[in-house]
């Protein structure tokens, strides 16, 4: 009988780990976003930063990562600053919230949701750096390919349904059907009243500034090569209607050219995230 083989992080969740950190290496401060942290769970090794996913090329990329990521966690800020005691992350991948913000993070529940497997290696990875896994985080491991409810999971992990949360999706719709981004639209619209989801989502390659849409079908066909294909590339206007039909009562479409202003206006090196690439959707129940 075959061996069951070792549990491996997850490609797209180290490549955005490693990009959150070029940011503080390679570009000049003011830090949109500081997570080295990443960096030390991934273990690229020496000569990363010549991979070929961390050249020239993904710049624009990195800077949309990175202003998602700071975007969600001050929007986590002030929801906590309101009451709000619970963070689900879905699809967390190398997310390092937890061990970043440990003062912000004691004060809430933290689920990190992801696949049973690159989440078994993170534990691992958190155990190996002395982290740890501090009482307040919960790691679930969800088999979606199995078919398993995620929020079934969560509540069995400790989550308390009947109060609110934040909800973050950051970098998973584009890998999702249609139907699937509809079902978890529709477990999030029915958690309780309060609660805010915020979901990245990836327009359609015509959609694109001119100047990144090369870009763009370059990671779309090495997503495909490496067995995770782009599904669902979704425009402003469709994805408000799905989150309406799901049954957010708030919904919000957050441009890139928001997220620049609030993020990168005073910077002189032309890092900025591009418009028409992947925006937010901020919807609340």
């Amino acid at each position: 009988m075959a061996g069951t083989s070792p549990p491996q992080p997850d490609n797209t969740a180290v490549r955005t780990a490693l990009w959150r950190a070029l940011h503080v290496l390679a570009d000049a401060p003011p830090h949109v976003f500081d997570d080295r942290l990443g960096l030390a769970l991934a273990a690229p090794g020496p000569g990363w930063t010549a991979r070929g996913d961390m050249g020239e090329f993904t710049r624009p990329f990195r800077a949309s990562i990175l202003a998602r990521a700071r975007f969600v966690e001050d929007l986590l800020a002030e929801q906590a600053a309101a009451g709000i005691a619970q963070y689900v992350i879905l699809g967390a991948g190398l997310d390092t919230f937890a061990q970043r913000k440990p003062q912000l993070a004691a004060r809430l529940q933290v689920f990190e949701i992801d696949q049973p497997q690159p989440q078994q290696w993170k534990r691992q990875r958190l155990l190996d750096l002395g982290l740890g896994i501090p009482d307040f985080l919960h790691l679930v491991p969800v088999n979606f390919e199995a078919g398993e409810d995620w929020l079934a999971q969560l509540v069995a992990a400790g989550f308390d349904a009947q109060k609110p949360a934040v909800v973050a999706s950051a970098g998973v719709s584009m890998y999702l059907s249609r139907e699937a981004i509809m079902a978890t639209l529709r477990q999030v619209a029915a958690l309780a009243p309060g609660s805010t989801l915020v979901m990245s989502f990836t327009l359609p390659v015509e959609c694109a500034d001119p100047a990144i849409r090369a870009g763009m079908e370059k990671a779309m066909e090495g997503a495909r090569a490496s067995g995770t294909p782009f599904l669902s590339l979704l425009t402003p206007a469709e994805m408000l209607a799905m989150a309406r039909e799901a049954g957010f009562r708030q919904v919000a479409h957050i441009p890139a050219t928001e997220l620049a202003r609030r993020y990168f206006a005073d910077r002189t090196d032309g890092l900025r995230p591009p418009a028409h690439s992947e925006e937010l959707l901020v919807a609340g129940i």
